[in-house]
């Protein structure tokens, strides 16, 4: 069984979780009216992806015999000044988000649940593919500077992505 704290500490993660998904889908709806549709599309993904990092927190704590408790989800901001400042605000926001995956690793490890430590090492791993993505846009839009068909050729990229649900959670 999960403890109370831990069980708190992971729907607090949920809520993060949820919120994620609710900026991208932000930045989405914000890159829809700039015409930058497969950078658009490229987010509604990130969300569809944040949304299932939620969803298997959701069924742990339940596997567990813990309680999900939801709570508020904070407004995101809806502007931004450029493409390059929303993969800036991405890049920020997944490091950020690592931070708190790190501090359940870290409260998993003191309460010698080794249950929650073992889960949580796909979320490890996962957020260190989100920064080096996001990071990766970030210098590609960087490298571009002003030039519209630069900027024209990665939407066309971007909105490549697809959001997939992983196989594990198939079934």
């Amino acid at each position: 069984m999960i403890s109370s704290t831990m069980q708190k500490s992971l729907n607090d993660q949920i809520n993060a979780e949820m919120y994620s998904s609710y900026l991208y889908l932000s930045m989405s709806a914000y890159l829809e009216t700039t015409g930058l549709a497969g950078f658009a599309g490229w987010m509604k993904s990130q969300a569809q992806e944040e949304l299932f990092h939620a969803m298997k927190l959701f069924g742990y704590v339940h596997e567990r015999g813990g309680r999900v408790i939801l709570s508020a989800i904070d407004t995101p901001p809806g502007e931004w000044k450029s493409p390059l400042d929303i993969a800036e605000s991405v890049l920020a926001h997944e490091e950020k988000v690592s931070g708190l995956i790190n501090g359940l690793v870290d409260q998993a490890l003191a309460e010698k649940d080794h249950a929650t430590n073992a889960m949580l090492q796909w979320f490890i791993t996962e957020q260190v593919e989100e920064e080096m993505t996001a990071s990766d846009i970030v210098n590609k839009l960087k490298l571009i500077a002003d030039s519209p068909n630069a900027l024209f050729m990665i939407d066309q990229e971007l909105g490549k992505r697809v959001f997939t649900m992983p196989a594990e959670s198939a079934g």
